[in-house]
């Protein structure tokens, strides 16, 4: 099976149709890993390659047939406690970046560290390390909006000691203190309506001093507007995501929307078959944390049994 992550675009078109007398199944071609994650994907194959033993703390993606196929190669997943009585042993740093506490464990355990922080995560860290520094001198407040207990989310706390507030829904508005000064930054996987509609009731209620960045990550922005339209090209929409994956269950809920014959599955044995009878046209997509593989993997279960 042609794992599609390492091939080129041209390459990769070839498997991304499959047409039968029954039904013609169709790949999102814009679907798989975003960036950051074939990034640290990449990072973690290439020290598995030369045989190290090689750690991650937490799932690496949030899909359990991708963190499986790692683990088969000799990938381990601890948790934050064996993370910190780990002495002299490589460890990978996943994309979702850790807080800074972490990296303090390393230098300690003298860890031999691989940061597969994803560029536009360790920025936004940056840059909300730099609010809080500032503000804190004004009895100001970061703001996060993004999904409480989230791993981005974690690092983004951690740049502040654990200081920023979290908003998650508007139940979260009565903890906000309008007359301070307030930073607002998001989740760099959140959605661009949602942060939008907060941004826009925190700025009509703001008395003091308040700045607004633009930190949603716009390959994963970018996937809204297409899926809209991708939804509604076909009789059914197949989309498969982990079940951990709070992009996933998003982007499910964008084709849901369009398109009211949309259906989410984790891995081929989800697939209820059904689903397509009298159907001519089945499109397939994924979250972002979902591999090329898996999607062909589907499209090659769903062609074989209707054709």
């Amino acid at each position: 099976m042609k794992n599609l992550l390492h091939l080129s675009t041209s390459e990769a078109n070839k498997y991304l149709t499959y047409r039968g007398k029954q039904v013609t199944i169709e790949i999102d071609p814009l679907s798989g890993f975003c960036f950051g994650v074939a990034r640290v994907v990449q990072l973690a194959e290439d020290q598995l390659k030369i045989g190290k033993t090689f750690y991650t703390l937490g799932d690496m993606v949030h899909n359990h047939r991708e963190i499986d196929r790692l683990k088969a190669l000799g990938l381990k997943t601890i948790d934050l406690n064996e993370f910190s009585t780990l002495k002299n042993s490589s460890v990978l740093f996943r994309a979702h970046g850790e807080p800074p506490t972490s990296y303090h464990v390393a230098s300690k355990n003298k860890l031999q560290l691989s940061d597969g922080t994803c560029p536009v995560v360790a920025k936004l860290q940056q840059r909300v390390k730099s609010a809080w520094e500032a503000l804190s001198k004004d009895n100001g407040r970061v703001i996060i909006f993004g999904k409480k207990g989230h791993a981005e989310v974690i690092g983004l706390l951690g740049q502040t000691n654990n200081e920023a507030l979290v908003i998650e829904t508007m139940e979260d508005f009565k903890y906000l203190d309008f007359s301070k000064p307030m930073e607002v930054f998001s989740q760099t996987t959140s959605s661009m309506d949602a942060y939008h509609y907060l941004c826009e009731q925190i700025q009509e209620k703001a008395k003091s001093h308040l700045k607004i960045h633009d930190t949603i990550c716009r390959q994963v922005s970018n996937r809204e507007p297409w899926l809209k339209k991708f939804a509604k090209n076909f009789d059914v929409i197949v989309f498969v995501g982990g079940i951990k994956s709070s992009n996933g269950k998003y982007l499910y809920q964008v084709c849901k929307n369009e398109n009211p014959n949309t259906y989410f599955i984790s891995e081929s044995s989800d697939l209820d078959f059904n689903w397509f009878q009298h159907k001519k046209t089945i499109g397939i997509s994924g979250a972002t944390s979902t591999p090329t593989w898996l999607l062909q993997e589907v499209a090659q279960t769903i062609h074989r049994q209707l054709n």
